[in-house]
């Protein structure tokens, strides 16, 4: 199965990220995101992360990578703006970790995606079926909403989006059909 995430935020404590999704400490917010993780992803599963894993200083960088890589499932890493390049090259270390890019495209089921840190327009976006666009799965922008400015050809994998949950491919598939269904019908 193919997971998709974005925006874990490890260790970023501010208010604005983790009251924002409902916890009353950093801490608390790092271990729900993780069990809200492997509760759902299995071993043999493939989560791709598309960016902003973990924040703090470099005294939080090996308990942060700890947390990375109690992570289940096969991990493809898209870079983000706020994974330094230290932070970077300690992820390709990790057991989990069997991609790392600063983005990737993906072919799945007759679908093309785009798969990027931040929202981007592919093109082919007039076109009526999903199947003849390039889709742009995305993180970054921490909305609370799947869909970026209703486009349906855009989708926001984000834990801000997803209830600090990861969001199964063939879901978000389905939510963007759905998408498209409803914008060709208002027209």
């Amino acid at each position: 199965m193919i997971w998709l995430t974005s925006d874990l935020h490890f260790f970023h404590n501010r208010e604005f990220v983790y009251k924002a999704r409902g916890f009353n400490s950093v801490e608390e917010m790092n271990e729900k995101i993780v069990q809200n993780i492997n509760e759902v992803v299995k071993f043999d599963d493939d989560l791709y992360i598309l960016g902003d894993l973990l924040l703090g200083g470099a005294d939080c960088l090996d308990i942060g990578l700890d947390f990375i890589g109690a992570l289940n499932g096969k991990l493809h890493l898209v870079r983000g703006n706020h994974d330094t390049d230290t932070r970077w090259e300690a992820y390709k270390t990790l057991h989990n970790v069997v991609e790392t890019d600063n983005a990737i495209y993906l072919k799945y089921n007759g679908y093309h995606f785009y798969m990027s840190h931040y929202p981007t327009l592919t093109g082919n976006l007039e076109k009526e079926s999903l199947k003849q666009c390039t889709i742009n799965l995305f993180g970054h922008t921490h909305q609370t909403n799947n869909f970026y400015q209703d486009i349906p050809f855009m989708y926001h994998v984000g834990v801000d989006s997803h209830n600090c949950c990861p969001v199964v491919l063939d879901n978000a598939i389905k939510e963007m059909k759905d998408k498209v269904w409803e914008c060709y019908n208002q027209l």
